[in-house]
């Protein structure tokens, strides 16, 4: 019969074989997400810190104010 070459064995030979290689490239792709995310998150706060400096140097907010957002945002 077709599909049963391998006397059934794919539910128990086969399929670990797909699962041996699917798990690893899913915590591969879950890392990637993950660090993309982080990296995304540092580029943000670099841009709030970069506005603030700009506010500051035009003015628009004195230097305790200054003071106060760069401690918020960690820089």
């Amino acid at each position: 019969m077709f599909g049963m070459e391998h006397d059934g064995t794919w539910f128990g030979g086969g399929l670990l074989v797909v699962l041996w290689w699917l798990v690893p490239v899913a915590i591969a792709v879950g890392i990637a997400a993950y660090l993309s995310r982080r990296s995304g998150r540092r580029t943000t706060d670099d841009e709030a810190i970069e506005i603030l400096h700009q506010r500051y140097a035009r003015g628009e907010i004195g230097s305790e104010e200054f003071q106060e957002a760069k401690r918020n945002l960690g820089g």
